[in-house]
């Protein structure tokens, strides 16, 4: 393919994408596109490579429901949706937890000489960022990682025609008891960061407004 008709398309894609607010819920995602949705999501990267997150599909109505009655952000979406997915990350990432050391061994597979040294500089920038404060700014942390994965999962779809919303408009105590209950937590490992629905709209949006490229990016020569 042509390097600017490559270019064009994607940005034809950024275009295309909206915050849908409710979908056609005759229309349902191909098992192989959301399959690829997700496996974007699953390539994202994250800070330092420990990917702490985990992606819950929710297909089940009576899941859904229980959602929908404390998710104020996702009332047109939760029933409309082809498939809508929690987005969850990980509560203990400090730099020699269990998860961190066996991520490492047994996921980058590093030797273990490697994984020693590792320790004291993750454990260095863990303390330069304040990400070991307290295990609200630990969770924070692990929350921005997921957010990476939430902006190339809805690229990918809009890149297909697929069309996405990006939720936060929920009572975040109670959708973790809810998790809890279901046991899609691992025992508190996990908490819920932020949730995108996947579907096809039923009415085009109004036309997309941006701030000029001037206004936002700034060149230092």
């Amino acid at each position: 393919m042509d390097r600017e008709q490559l270019k064009q398309d994607i940005i034809s894609a950024y275009e295309f994408r909206h915050a849908t607010k409710a979908f056609d819920p005759d229309k349902k995602i191909a098992q192989e596109d959301i399959d690829f949705i997700l496996e974007t999501g699953r390539l994202s990267p994250s800070s330092v490579g420990l990917e702490p997150w985990k992606f819950v599909v929710v297909q089940n109505s009576d899941l859904r429901e229980k959602l929908r009655n404390v998710s104020w952000g996702a009332q047109g979406q939760l029933p409309t949706a082809s498939h809508f997915v929690l987005i969850l990350a990980r509560k203990n990432v400090k730099y020699d937890s269990d998860y961190v050391i066996n991520h490492l061994r047994h996921v980058k597979k590093m030797p273990e000489d490697v994984i020693e040294g590792f320790f004291d500089r993750y454990k260095s920038f863990q303390e330069e960022f304040q990400i070991l404060e307290n295990e609200k700014t630990m969770f924070d942390w692990s929350c921005k990682q997921t957010y990476i994965a939430l902006g190339n999962m809805m690229t990918a779809a809009a890149q297909i025609g697929i069309d996405s919303c990006p939720i936060e408009g929920f009572d975040i105590t109670a959708v973790d008891q809810i998790l809890e209950e279901e046991g899609l937590t691992e025992d508190g490992e996990y908490g819920i960061s932020v949730m995108v629905a996947f579907g096809h709209r039923v009415e085009e949006p109004r036309p997309k407004t941006r701030k000029t490229k001037e206004e936002v990016v700034q060149w230092i020569k």
